[in-house]
């Protein structure tokens, strides 16, 4: 594989970034935007999906294609979901709380909103919406983000429905879970005016601040992923979904630079190879003896071995286009989209339990020569030729240079074929939901998280550090209402970033703390009913149990309040017990002496009350 230089090959490249919102209801109903564990469903529904004509009586390539799989989906529900997301009831009103985001969001990206917001219908039928459509609507056109390298265009954003989390795959299909569909969820596309993969980065790591700047947005896996439109000057628009990390998205844009360079490499060696590709036939005689696995596991449940003569492609299949990746892999992707387990070619046989006397029988059937290479898929009998005509077709596209395609992305930073771009075909008006009117007026753009630091530090006089971490964490709307409220600052935001890491570090679940929870436990810090040092102890208990109150969570942990009379006991009690340490080191065994005390009051009392009167018994016995 060649290492190809991006500018050098022209690239031009764009961003799709999608972002759950934090809402207390969903988009199009009133259920809660919380996830749910598989084991609390409350029933369980089946569907078939297929694709539907738009309003000019065209179906769309890429659902088109989906539908060449007949795939059974089953549904998990909850006490949670409601027939809305089961598609038996119509869609509710669009959310306010989730358009006023929109809005806020379209601010601080400079952009126009749309007059009246439209509803549509995408269609999608790989089972991740009950309906077999997505509701989306468009909100706001023409802006921008800065980067160091120049202007990137903001093209359009968009509020639509999240879909339904993937559990798992079985035999006859796949199972979803609808607790996560119809969470809102804003979608921001970028004009392509990127131009390197580290711009890429830059331009969603900005467009991911201005995202939380809103305070209105879900955090973690999943929340927000990031789909690269990639090409080159002789390549062609390539979609690659769900990079889910900025590292990923400079990674997958050089990695997709990479490959369209090693397909227009292979299109032009495969041009003066004057390449071409036969016609599928079947040669299941040809191995009718065989004693490889899949090909024999096939063939025992009267399955067929097709195969497709590649005229000029001898040692062209087994080329490396990606790390562990070869034009093979392609043609084997588009197989398994037609629900094969994938190919086998000359290339990389024998091998596989295929013999050589085996090879050469089915060079000889399919007439392929020395300079040829065949390829083969052994499935179910209609599986098995549409899988090989699917391999056929992605060959066919290899000499012609770099197919249009939408793209999965790897963990380990390859992409692999899901399928065809999608087209205008898609889209349909939604007749469920009216026009909403949109009026820019009714709400004001946040403060920017960068913007923010700056005032943490001018105005709380909070450390740098502390105050980028309070600003760009997830709690940042409780420290504010904290200090609203009369907390101390620099109290506030220890409690919210360092208490809540140590928490975190203890396996403590503390992403079930709530901004009232905050607010309660340092209130009660600031009216001295709570010792600082009981704040961790009291957010564990409400971390374990958020339906308690902050009081509750105080008996709980065991911290009840003590008075002044009970400290000094307990500062004597560890004094008599070091009589020896303080006659020798006096004020000097302070130190030892205070953590001593602190961890026999277990932070019922303030460490300053602590320290003031163990400072007057030590002072009394020296």
């Amino acid at each position: 594989m060649t290492g190809y230089d991006p500018a050098d090959l022209g690239l031009v490249a764009g961003l799709e970034i999608h972002q759950q919102l934090d809402t207390d209801s969903k988009l199009f109903c009133s259920c809660p935007t919380t996830l749910r564990e598989e084991s609390e469903a409350a029933h369980r529904f089946n569907r078939y999906l297929h694709p539907t004509p738009s309003e000019l009586g065209e179906i769309d390539e890429a659902a088109l294609e989906e539908s060449r799989v007949d795939r059974e989906f089953e549904y998990l529900s909850y006490d949670t979901t409601c027939l809305v997301e089961e598609d038996d009831e119509p869609p509710h009103p669009m959310d306010q709380a989730a358009l006023e985001t929109t809005l806020e969001t379209a601010q601080l990206l400079a952009m126009t909103p749309v007059d009246q917001a439209h509803v549509m219908r995408k269609v999608v039928i790989d089972g991740s919406n009950t309906s077999g459509f997505q509701r989306t609507s468009l909100i706001a056109t023409d802006g921008y983000i800065e980067t160091e390298d120049g202007k990137v265009g903001i093209e359009d954003l968009m509020l639509e429905e999240e879909s339904a989390r993937r559990v798992e795959e079985t035999e006859s299909g796949v199972v979803f879970s609808l607790d996560r569909l119809g969470i809102p969820l804003v979608e921001i596309g970028t004009k392509p005016d990127i131009s390197s993969p580290e711009q890429a980065r830059e331009a969603a790591e900005r467009i991911g601040m201005i995202l939380r700047s809103t305070g209105a947005v879900k955090r973690g896996l999943g929340t927000i992923r990031q789909d690269v439109n990639v090409s080159i000057e002789e390549g062609a628009r390539v979609e690659v979904k769900g990079v889910q990390d900025l590292d990923g998205i400079e990674a997958i844009v050089r990695g997709e630079v990479d490959r369209q360079g090693e397909l227009l490499e292979i299109a032009g060696e495969l041009q003066d190879r004057e390449a071409s590709v036969g016609d599928v036939q079947a040669v299941t005689d040809v191995f009718s003896e065989s004693e490889s696995g899949v090909i024999r596991s096939a063939l025992d449940t009267n399955g067929a071995v097709y195969a497709v003569p590649l005229f000029g492609f001898d040692g062209v299949v087994g080329w490396e286009i990606q790390p562990d990746r070869r034009l093979g892999t392609e043609l084997s992707d588009h197989a398994k989209r037609n629900g094969a387990g994938g190919i086998f070619h000359t290339d990389e046989l024998p091998a596989y339990g295929i013999t050589e006397s085996e090879v050469s029988e089915l060079e000889e059937a399919v007439n392929a020569g020395e300079n040829d290479a065949v390829a083969i898929v052994a499935a179910e009998t209609e599986t098995a030729e549409l899988a090989i005509e699917a391999a056929a077709e992605r060959a066919v596209t290899a000499i012609q240079g770099v197919p249009e395609e939408t793209r999965d992305a790897n963990e380990d930073g390859t992409t692999s074929y899901l399928r065809p771009l999608p087209g205008a075909a898609r889209m349909y008006p939604e007749t469920d939901v009216p026009p909403v009117e949109i009026d820019p007026a009714t709400v004001e753009p946040p403060e920017l998280l960068d913007e923010k630091v700056n005032r943490y530090v001018e105005e709380f006089d909070l450390d740098p550090g502390l105050a980028d971490q309070v600003a760009f964490g997830r709690n940042f709307p409780a420290f504010e209402q904290a200090v609203e409220q009369g907390v101390d600052a620099s109290l506030a935001a220890t409690t919210i970033e360092s208490t809540t890491t140590e928490l975190r570090r203890d396996d403590v679940p503390i992403d079930r703390l709530r901004t009232g929870h905050f607010l309660d436990v340092l209130g009660l810090v600031s009216d001295g009913e709570l010792a600082k040092e009981g704040v961790g102890p009291v957010l564990e208990e409400l971390a374990e149990d958020p339906s308690l109150n902050a009081q509750a969570a105080i008996e709980a942990a065991g911290l009840g309040g003590v008075d002044k009379d009970a400290v000094r006991n307990a500062v004597i009690d560890v004094l008599d017990r070091n009589r020896s340490q303080v006659a020798e080191d006096g004020m000097g065994a302070f130190s030892a002496l205070m953590g001593e005390a602190m961890g026999e009051l277990r932070g019922k009392a303030d460490g300053e009350v602590v320290s003031e009167i163990l400072r007057e018994e030590i002072q009394k016995q020296i």
